[in-house]
This record gives structure tokens, sequence and C-alpha cells, in this order.
């Protein structure tokens, strides 16, 4: 039960801000086959962000220590080497996993590893630049992955989930920073130049001209109606806005959670 737990605490954060964002996501765009293919999306998700976030944890304790002390390194969880053995065992257990879906599957938890190494092992993740283009690559291949084994064809996708797979990755490229703000204290620590530190103004503006921009974008789309486009737009001005005026961390994790929501929508 403790080994249950020590996995289930190293991605508890995600579980509202990913996993169930891309699992609905892949539900609605696969679509969906049958509801039992539903959890065999929902542990293809779950395994590969544990593989992200177990060699993300392991690089720089020192700022989990800061920022989000309950994470199952800093709490004692698991001792820093233990970590280490995980991390690297994850990836064949990704790969053979991915494998008994498709080889198009497969391919993608193999792009990931890659993608995590040169984020994690190769610093990529220490500027704003390289970090949201890891970032965005890998958050389209966790949404093409879980897609592809949602469908009833798991060697293709379907056009309208090649156009939502790229809309959202045009949509998450220019707003992921939205993640950021609630970890610029800890980012600052270690020198990571995150964009809500590189250009803290901006980068608040940007989310209050970027979502209800892409909201109209997005309604015209897919021939959403007036008063659904009206509220799909509202609520992202709302979010928008909470990021100019509400800066304390806690707000921000709230902001980053609300960000989720508008994804999904």
């Amino acid at each position: 039960m403790l080994y249950l737990q020590i996995l289930y605490s190293f991605t508890s954060d995600d579980i509202t801000t990913t996993i169930i964002p891309i699992t609905l996501f892949a539900v609605v765009a696969g679509p969906l086959c049958n509801l039992h293919r539903c959890s065999h999306v929902v542990f293809w998700i779950w395994l590969h962000l544990l593989h992200f976030n177990v060699a993300n944890q392991i690089i720089d304790p020192q700022e989990d220590g800061k920022n989000k002390s309950s994470r199952p390194i800093p709490a004692g969880l698991i001792s820093l080497e233990d970590a280490v053995v995980l991390r690297w065992a994850l990836i064949p257990i990704c790969l053979v996993i991915s494998a008994c879906y498709s080889s198009q599957v497969f391919g993608l938890s193999f792009v990931l590893m890659l993608f995590i190494i040169f984020y994690n092992e190769l610093k990529a993740h220490e500027h704003w630049i390289s970090k949201n283009f890891i970032t965005a690559v890998g958050y389209a291949c966790f949404e093409i992955g879980s897609t592809l084994i949602a469908g009833k064809d798991m060697s293709r996708l379907e056009p309208t989930a090649i156009s939502a797979i790229c809309l959202s990755l045009a949509v998450f490229t220019s707003t992921l920073h939205a993640q950021d703000f609630k970890d610029v204290e800890g980012d600052r620590l270690i020198g990571r130049q995150t964009l809500p530190i590189a250009f803290p103004n901006l980068a608040r503006a940007s989310m209050l001209v970027a979502l209800p921009l892409w909201s109209i974008c997005l309604s015209r789309v897919w021939g959403m109606n007036t008063l659904c486009t009206l509220a799909f737009t509202g609520y992202a001005a709302m979010v928008g806005l909470r990021f100019m005026t509400c800066k304390t961390s806690r707000a921000a994790r709230m902001s980053c959670k609300l960000y989720s929501v508008s994804e999904v929508l």
C-alpha cells in the first residue's frame, strides 16, 4: 500500500490539471469506442505522467523543498536514490505497455522518453523558450497517444481528432506559461527563467488577451451557437483577468486549475 501511495503522490497534483483534461479530450476526439477503453486511456496518461514527474523531481529536490514540500522526495516517502532507480525503470515499462496498443502509440512513448531526457537531464527546463517548446510538444504527444487508445483504430487518428490536436497545440503553446505563475518563487530560487519571471507584465497581459481570443476562434471553428460562445468567452476572460489581478501563489494555483478547465472546454 505504501508503494501505491508513493506512486500516487508523484502525480496527485496533476490529476485536475493534466489527467482529467487530456482524458476528456481523448474521449471526445477519439471518439471513445467503448467504455472499457477509458480505463486504458487514463492508465496510459497516468503512467507517462508518472515517468515525467519522477524524472523532473529528481533533478533538483531543492526546488520541491521550497515550492512543494509535500512531494514524495522532500516529504521523505522515498529516497532520492530509489527515485532515480524508479525513473529509469519506468522507461521500459512505458515502452512495453505502449507497444501492446500499437506501433504508433509505442512511437509516441519513445518520443516522450526523448523529450523527458531533453527537458530534465539536458536542462531544457531552465529557459522559458526551450521549456515551453518541449512542454507543448510533450502535451501534444499525450493527446495523440491517449486519443489513439480511445479510438476504434489505434493505428490512426480521425480527421476531426487531427484538427482538434492541432488547435489544442496552438492554444497550449501560446498560453502554457499559465502553469508557471504558481511556481515563481521556487523557480526564481534555482535560477530558472520562466516567462512570468523574465517578462512578468507581458506574461500576465498575454493571458487576458489570448484566452478570450482563442475562445472566440474555437467557437467559430466548431460552429458553437451564440449563447455557448458568450459563456465560453466570458469564462476565458474571467480566468485571464484572474491572472492579471490575483498575484499570490495561492491565487495562482487556483487560476491554473481554472485554466485547465478552460482547456477542456
